[in-house]
Formats: C-alpha cells, structure tokens, sequence
C-alpha cells in the first residue's frame, strides 16, 4: 500500500508542477524580458553618455584621438620554423 501511495505522490506532483509551469510561465518569461531589455536601456544609455562627453570636449573636426598607447613594440616573429623537404616514394 505504501508503494502505491508513493507512486501515486509522485504522479500527482508532476501533474502539479506542469500544471502550474503553464499557468505561470507567461509571467515569468514576461518579467524576464522586463529585465533584459531595461538593462539593455541602461547600456545604451550610458554610451550615449561616453558618446557625448567624447563629443562635447574641444576636439576638432578630422583630428584623431587615441585614448591609450601601446606599452611595448611588439616582437617580429621573423624564425617561422624549419622548412622539411618531403619525397615521394614509389
């Protein structure tokens, strides 16, 4: 009897949850992209903001800015490795 009760628990809990899933599922998937897309709002926001601090500084027209130097010269890699001549035997 024990058994069965179990078996018919886990039965009725699954049907519980699906049934449940369905009815809250568009809620949650609703708040969901809330989230996202006010997050996303806030990004664009503040590139907008570096945008327009960049723009509003005393910067002429077709000047180039850069915003970091390298710290080093970079290192040719002029030895590639060793070239192997291959025959073909028949």
């Amino acid at each position: 009897m024990g058994l069965l009760k179990t078996i018919f628990f886990i039965i009725f809990f699954v049907y519980a949850f699906k049934f449940l899933a369905r009815l809250f599922a568009p809620f949650l998937i609703k708040k969901a992209t809330e989230t996202i897309k006010k997050k996303a709002e806030q990004q664009f926001r503040g590139q907008q903001g570096q945008q327009g601090q960049r723009q509003g500084s005393s910067v002429k027209e077709g000047e180039t800015i850069i915003d970091k130097k390298p710290t080093g010269e970079q290192e040719s890699k002029k030895s590639v490795g060793d070239y192997v001549d291959f025959e073909e035997i028949d």
